[in-house]
């Protein structure tokens, strides 16, 4: 479902709502990711950490091209959520080899 098709679903006045407490909960786990990155016991937690925290940034993007009605924002996350996956598992083959040796 694209952002377009989302405004003819959702009533427009429960918008502003919407992602103001949507932002509001992706900031409280940003920050709770961010504890873990800082505070990861081991570097895979502190990965997996910076890999949620993208996600949610991704997430907001998201909720911000709805707000504005503009599909660039998307095109903006599509791409950096293919980034961030290339890069865990770029992570992940590094971890296997490392545990191979």
């Amino acid at each position: 479902m694209i952002a377009s098709e989302l405004f003819f679903i959702m009533n427009v006045a429960e918008i502003p709502l919407f992602t103001r407490s949507a932002i509001f909960v992706l900031g409280l786990a940003l920050i709770l990711a961010f504890i873990r990155m800082v505070k990861g016991p081991s570097i895979t937690d502190r990965i997996v950490a910076l890999d949620t925290m993208a996600v949610i940034a991704i997430s907001i993007m998201v909720l911000y091209a709805i707000k504005t009605q503009n599909a660039l924002f998307l095109d903006v996350a599509i791409a950096m959520a293919l980034v961030v996956f290339l890069g865990t598992v770029a992570f992940a083959r590094s971890f296997e080899r490392r545990m191979i040796d």
